[in-house]
């Protein structure tokens, strides 16, 4: 997909405006400031969304968007975030319309060539999900510790990379608001889905087909997962040992340094 109307909303906010803990330990306000390779964290993601083709407009959101000045480069908008991910989704949705591609900006590792295989790989889907297979993250990260969806079919790792392609999708964003309130209740969670998916994960017998059928059921969206070709595009800086191995592949002199 190419298309000259799409905006990229990055996600730079933390979670209900809580300090990020890694934040806290490098003495920011917040985790998209980190400096790696030379520069802030989210600046890595803007220069690749920048030198993506068929990427119309860039926003930002974040609490204190003044935080970011001098850091973000001209024709970058920012919005305020709202009070997780999700309504943040909506928020740009209602304002900036679809398409709308989503990432955040602990995202760093992002490449051009990545964004531009997610978008054609999401077709007519109304919205789209970059994920990597669990063999093609350990192959091309060996060691990393990812978190894994375990479905009947595939195991796979979220690569942070998502498309809200038609109107129809807001309804999947929706879902989702509902789904993240519940995301210290993993029971609660699935139960949004129905009993049959929840019975149906627990008994290891839910597939990508079921799982993407019960959302377009719930919310009336064509929802597809894209597999990555490239297994980096699941790491995201989450903890310490994200940043670290980072740095590694950003940062030549990071490993002769330790």
């Amino acid at each position: 997909m190419s298309t000259p109307t799409l905006t990229a909303l990055v996600l730079a906010g933390s979670r209900a405006g809580a300090a990020d803990p890694m934040a806290v330990a490098a003495g920011l306000s917040h985790k998209a400031l980190i400096p790696i390779a030379g520069k802030p964290m989210i600046r890595h993601v803007i220069d690749s969304l920048r030198a993506t083709p068929g990427i119309a407009r860039i926003v930002v959101c974040i609490e204190t968007p003044e935080i970011l000045t001098g850091i973000l480069p001209p024709g970058i908008d920012t919005i305020a975030a709202a009070a997780g991910p999700s309504a943040s989704v909506l928020a740009a949705i209602q304002r900036f319309g679809t398409p709308l591609l989503v990432t955040t900006a602990d995202n760093p590792l992002l490449q051009p060539a990545w964004t531009e295989a997610f978008l054609a790989g999401a077709g007519q889907a109304d919205v789209a999900v970059s994920v990597a297979k669990e063999d093609i993250v350990t192959r091309d990260v060996p060691g990393t510790a990812r978190t894994f969806i375990r479905l009947s079919d595939v195991a796979f790792s979220g690569c942070n990379l998502f498309l809200f392609r038609t109107p129809v999708s807001a309804r999947v964003a929706a879902l989702w608001q509902r789904v993240e309130r519940e995301r210290k209740h993993p029971l609660r969670m699935g139960w949004l889905l129905g009993p049959t998916i929840l019975l149906r994960f627990l008994l290891k017998r839910l597939d990508t087909k079921a799982l993407l059928a019960r959302i377009t059921q719930l919310t009336g969206a064509k929802a597809r997962f894209v597999f990555m070709p490239d297994g980096r595009a699941a790491v995201d800086v989450d903890k310490p040992a994200d940043l670290d191995l980072v740095r590694s592949l950003m940062e030549p002199a990071f490993q002769t340094d330790r």
